[in-house]
């Protein structure tokens, strides 16, 4: 039997997860750049901000962390980007290179299981801004008696107001993605322009610049300011973990390497400070304007007088959250999940998946406070994408020189299969990426006591991702090399291999 012409296995393949063809390859670089304006304009790019101010930066510490932050993670972006357009294939398809045909699906649920929190956040911020205006009119909402336990620290009235949200975002799914089309549209006109109101507001009410950006640090100390910032950081680049593994699931589409790489380096890191800029100044001028820092944008805007500006204010909010949370929390978990069983979980099918999942999550508890939101949520997962991330680099640079044999990537008997399908190299790698920030994140969560845990070993989780990326990435580096000189053949794909089935493009 001829090899490069054998079909996939049905196992592993579906329409969304075989690779794009090279006529199907329209995005240039404005697609990328206007991809990461949309996705960067959102409410929790603005939390994201305000979090740095309400936790004690000041307007330009904030921002240069942002900016740095945005910053690194372009880089591995960029990397594992050039893999979807070099060979049109999406991120569960490329993990199968370094963990295996089978093993894909430990980085791609991992992956997924996280999106599913962000579809919670998301959908519960969109929820709450349709409590903030239904409230306005309906104030016994605000008095319906408790059916929740009180653990659960969830109000009756936003939480029916935040179920109904979700069924709408189920129904978009239902409908499928191409009805979240006018939305985008919508979203990209509305929120520059929201925010731009929003800004005009402060700095009016605020009496100005001035007075806003003269805000001081709160750190009394260089010390203390050291021990904020470097978690913080780790959580900038936490917030684009995500997207820095699956970014092959946006850049097979692209008509060349170049197309993706501008526009991403254009779009990712102006677009974040430029908004993030935004948030900064608003909650800066909310302690001028009130006496406290107020963080949450959905919160302040249920502060102004007029019912109908709240109203109109939160509706878009509103929707302007279901189209980022369908953009960038459904596509990519829906196919991660679909790669778990191509032949039983369709797109539709994943996108449920993920919407029960990003209930049972309760959001609501992951962004109560801007501690939370940076050192739980956005530090802890990045301590679970980094090391992913390190193995899927050293894999596709060092070990493969950028080479993949794509037919073998859709097939349980070819090269990746390793050992039943798993690398044991990527799941020891992982394994040992992770273990050093478990410490950490058990003593911030509350699981361990501070005075049991050797100090050194919470430090550690400041900097989860960077040092799961590294770890991970060098334990993997030195397992591969020692399989590979034994037998690099049976393991390396030499160029313009099976050209005839699968098309790459390099420029």
């Amino acid at each position: 039997m001829n090899i490069a012409t054998s079909a996939p296995a049905p196992g592993l393949t579906s329409p969304d997860l075989a690779p794009v063809p090279l006529a199907g390859r329209t995005w240039g670089t404005g697609n990328y750049a206007a991809l990461w304006i949309s996705m960067s304009l959102c409410i929790p790019t603005y939390m994201l901000a305000s979090s740095l101010i309400e936790g004690g930066m000041n307007w330009w510490q904030a921002l240069l962390t942002i900016f740095l932050g945005n910053s690194i993670v372009l880089v591995p972006m960029l990397l594992n980007g050039r893999a979807g357009a070099q060979y049109g294939i999406p991120f569960p398809v490329f993990a199968r290179a370094s963990f295996g045909v089978r093993g894909a699906n430990v980085p791609a649920l991992l992956r997924a299981i996280i999106a599913c929190g962000w579809f919670g956040i998301q959908t519960w911020i969109g929820g709450y801004a349709l409590y903030q205006m239904a409230v306005l009119w309906v104030p016994g909402l605000a008095t319906l008696p408790a059916i929740f336990p009180a653990s659960w620290g969830l109000a009756t009235g936003p939480a029916g107001l935040f179920f109904l949200f979700w069924l709408l975002n189920m129904y978009v799914v239902h409908k499928g993605v191409e009805s979240i089309r006018k939305l985008l549209v919508f979203k990209a006109f509305f929120l520059p322009v929201a925010a731009l109101a929003l800004l005009w507001w402060a700095i009016s009410a605020g009496n100005g610049l001035g007075p806003i950006l003269a805000q001081p640090s709160k750190f009394t100390s260089s010390a203390q300011f050291w021990a904020f910032f470097f978690p913080s950081l780790t959580g900038m680049v936490g917030f684009w973990a995500t997207l820095s593994l699956n970014i092959p699931d946006f850049t097979r589409y692209a008509t060349s390497q170049r197309a993706q790489q501008m526009g991403q380096a254009i779009g990712l890191p102006t677009s974040m400070t430029l908004f993030s800029f935004v948030g900064v100044v608003v909650t800066s001028a909310t302690f001028v304007i009130y006496g406290k820092t107020i963080w949450d944008p959905v919160v302040l805007a249920g502060k102004f007088e007029s019912r109908l500006l709240v109203s109109g204010a939160m509706l878009a909010v509103a929707l302007s959250t279901l189209a980022t949370n369908i953009a960038a929390n459904i596509v990519s978990p829906a196919n991660d999940f679909a790669n778990f069983s191509p032949t039983r979980i369709s797109f539709k099918t994943g996108g449920y998946i993920t919407g029960v999942i990003g209930l049972l999550i309760f959001p609501w508890k992951l962004i109560a406070d801007p501690s939370g939101y940076i050192f739980t949520w956005l530090v802890g997962y990045s301590g679970l994408l980094g090391p992913i991330g390190g193995i899927m680099i050293v894999d596709y640079y060092l070990i493969r020189h950028q080479q993949l044999d794509v037919a073998d990537l859709y097939q349980y008997t070819g090269r990746y299969a390793y050992r039943h399908g798993f690398n044991p190299a990527a799941i020891i790698a992982l394994i040992i990426g992770v273990l050093p920030n478990v410490p950490g994140f058990l003593t911030i969560i509350g699981v361990l006591e501070k005075g049991t845990v050797w100090p050194a070993l919470v430090a550690v989780y400041n900097y989860a991702w960077f040092v799961g990326f590294l770890v991970s990435g060098g334990v993997y580096w030195g397992l591969m090399r020692g399989q590979l000189a034994g037998r690099p053949a049976e393991m390396m794909a030499p160029a313009g291999v099976r050209a005839g089935t699968f098309s790459s493009i390099t420029q």
